[in-house]
């Protein structure tokens, strides 16, 4: 189940020539690709390019119409190894996935791509994940596109801008034999606009087709001697050939006045940033329209440096704006004006940070600060007086307090580090690896486990230095979509060869929880067009682990409890695999709910499970928090004014896991959680014992009440 249907956005797919499409970016990305006579597509999901993988899923009955073949990649590198069509083949192929992180995998694939060159257009739309908002490290994609030699384009984030680089994408791919990136950032994915559409193109060749005739030139396989040719043909050729296409067809735009002291020379995808800035200091109107000229590379690599010259004539600086580092694009301009010998000054990181987000504040700070260094003239007034700083940002830390990332409500992966604290709590510390995904919050409070994290599905691996036999078995965790991924040959097939000694528990939550709910290969859901319900447990013992535990309710904390302690005390030598399995506590509620609401709203009896605390018991020493973590779980004033500590309390956010309650039993803590159960459109038998009891109830209330000292004076 993906985290969101596209299914009635798909319908728009359809339109054709003389029409308008409205929507965001990611919808608009794949009417292009259909526009484009694209004759397959692919991908990897990941933030901020799920969606673009949900859309093409949704949309499998009008890309089978159109005999257009749509893979859901094992990987990134086996989406960008799919783009071998291409090579021999004049058919155009897309996939796409997330950046860096999908990059560093794909990157043996992308070099042999690379390498031998294309025949069909090749595009890899890549979604870049950069800044504060990003869950991952803080790398770029541009040096993939240089260390390779493939093309990067990075549009102007709206609509008509980023269709017409998918086309050019491929008809630059196919102009100079070498596969196209197209970077959209997470702003690009989601922003909505139109443009105007045109029909879908059915692939002049369709994949199905071009099996019936197949062909094959020893001259684009990467073997010596072709591949020292290959190497030759990237500079003599193809850099020649996609500089014209470039040039001849203005990938890269320039706006503003001709004539200018000063400029500004920027990545595509920075454009609505700097505009912004420009128009905050009274050097761009609402439609765009600056006094400031800036030269927009929509293609970031290659560099057009007989463009950048001319933009630079007559001016005397020039800012480079450029997000992140190294400072690649800064670097190659700075080269371009040393070998012609211009005058005009760069100026670059230093008014822009190296680092980081190029944020709104940010590049008004940047650009202003560069104005008053060589322009100063054509800031308007008023504006902040020279060196004086901006509105001091109030410091909340005091106040509100910190939130780090955490489990959502209910979630079926709390209850495993539950279980692994109370293990710890008998038998020591361990060495904990996490890895990719949800379960890696786990490191954070208040579980405080793993401490370790080096790419999707390589958990285990990571521990395979502390896997030689000491006084403790390391413990490594692993999630569902990294098992399918990456881990069940790079993390378990190792350790099994290693014969390592280790427990991993692998997190199965039906399906690629973190990206987005996503169908793997263990999902427990029927899946018209994929095959699902292939066990994890299964795999593991496939590949040579003999010790396997399988847990079908992670909520149960006692059995995890004893699972883990079991696995960390046998004398069975080899890997130890506990496969821990609850579905997505997230993507459950948004399948249950709207059923839920509509039952109840049909009249139809509904019972949902409701948790709370019995303030009496409740002792208010919160271990319990500290052993669950769970935001419903929180704190209030008790009702009894002889008690002045407050006591656990579950919010109306609970979604009834029953975790809570696990922990406290399985912890031996105090007995103060109950169940209820809230029961919609009851039977009328339920009516009357309900009146029954509530009779009974409020009788042994005034009858404890008429008893209990008071000091009120009597009437």
């Amino acid at each position: 189940m993906a985290e969101r249907s596209f299914k009635k956005e798909v319908e728009d797919l359809r339109i054709g020539a003389g029409e308008t499409f409205r929507g965001e970016g990611i919808l608009a990305i794949t009417k292009a690709l259909l526009e484009n006579g694209v004759g397959y597509v692919g991908g990897y999901q990941g933030a901020p390019i799920s969606h673009l993988m949900d859309v093409l899923a949704d949309a499998q009955d009008l890309l089978g119409e159109l005999g257009i073949r749509f893979e859901a990649n094992a990987s990134e590198a086996a989406a960008t190894a799919m783009l071998a069509a291409s090579v021999h083949y004049p058919i155009r192929g897309a996939v796409t996935f997330k950046g860096p992180v999908g990059t560093n995998v794909a990157s043996d694939a992308l070099a042999n791509l690379a390498s031998g060159g294309v025949t069909g257009g090749a595009l890899i739309i890549v979604g870049e994940d950069y800044g504060e908002g990003s869950s991952i490290m803080q790398e770029r994609t541009h040096p993939y596109a240089q260390k390779s030699q493939v093309w990067l384009l990075d549009p102007r984030p709206n609509l008509p801008s980023i269709v017409d680089a998918v086309g050019h994408g491929f008809a630059l791919s196919e102009a100079s034999n070498t596969p196209v990136m197209l970077q959209v950032r997470i702003r690009s994915c989601h922003v909505y606009g139109s443009f105007q559409a045109r029909d879908n193109v059915r692939p002049p060749l369709t994949v199905r087709e071009a099996l019936s005739n197949p062909q094959r030139k020893t001259d684009r396989v990467v073997l010596p001697p072709a591949s020292y040719i290959h190497e030759q043909e990237k500079v003599s050729k193809r850099l020649p050939a996609a500089l014209e296409y470039i040039r001849a067809h203005k990938l890269n735009e320039v706006f503003g006045p001709e004539t200018a002291p000063v400029g500004l020379a920027i990545q595509g995808g920075m454009y609505n940033g700097v505009i912004r800035a420009l128009q905050r200091l009274g050097l761009a109107d609402v439609h765009g329209d600056t006094e400031v000229p800036i030269y927009v590379m929509n293609v970031a690599y290659p560099i057009v440096e007989e463009e950048f010259l001319d933009f630079c004539t007559g001016k005397d600086a020039v800012l480079v704006i450029e997000e992140g580092q190294p400072d690649l694009i800064e670097q190659a301009l700075r080269s371009a004006l040393h070998k012609a010998g211009h005058p005009v000054k760069l100026h670059g990181k230093g008014h822009i940070p190296m680092a980081g987000e190029l944020t709104g504040r940010i590049l008004l700070d940047g650009i202003e600060g560069f104005l008053r260094d060589t322009a100063p003239a054509m800031l308007p007034d008023p504006v902040r007086a020279p060196n004086e700083p901006p509105a001091p940002v109030p410091d909340l830390s005091g106040a509100v307090p910190g939130r780090p990332p955490g489990f959502c409500t209910g979630c079926p992966e709390r209850p495993i580090f539950a279980a692994l604290k109370l293990v710890e709590n008998e038998l020591g510390e361990h060495q904990v690896a996490g890895d990719i995904g949800c379960h890696l919050f786990g490191s954070l409070t208040p579980f405080n486990i793993g401490g370790s994290t080096m790419g999707y599905g390589l958990g285990p691996a990571s521990n395979a230095a502390f896997d030689g036999g000491g006084e403790r078995r390391p413990i490594s965790m692993l999630g569902d979509g990294g098992f399918w991924h990456n881990g069940l040959s790079s993390s378990i097939g190792n350790a099994v060869f290693n014969k390592s000694d280790g427990l991993t528990i692998i997190v199965d939550n039906y399906y690629s929880a973190a990206t987005g709910g996503q169908d793997i290969l263990s999902s427990r859901a029927d899946n018209a067009s994929k095959a699902t319900q292939h066990p994890i447990s299964q795999a593991v013992k496939g590949v040579g682990v003999k010790w396997v535990r399988q847990i079908d309710r992670t909520y149960d904390v006692k059995r995890m409890r004893d699972t883990i302690k079991e696995a960390l005390t046998t004398d069975h030598e080899g890997p130890k695999v506990i496969v821990a399995s609850s579905e997505c506590m997230l993507n459950r509620q948004r399948r249950e709910r709207p059923i839920l609401n509509q039952a109840i709203k049909e009249g139809r009896r509904v019972e949902k499970p409701k948790f709370g605390v019995d303030e009496e018991v409740c002792t208010g020493d919160h271990a319990c928090m500290r052993l669950s973590g769970c935001p419903s779980l929180t704190l209030k004033m008790p009702d009894d004014p002889l008690r002045d500590d407050p006591v656990a309390h579950i919010d109306q956010s609970c979604v009834g896991c029953g975790n809570c309650g696990e922990v406290a039993d399985a912890a031996v803590l105090c007995p103060s959680f109950y169940e209820a159960r809230l029961v919609h459109n009851p039977t009328p038998v339920e009516r009357r014992l309900s009146r029954l009891r509530k009779s009974v109830i409020g009788w042994l209330q005034a009858r404890r009440a008429a008893r209990r000292l008071s000091w009120e004076e009597p009437a």
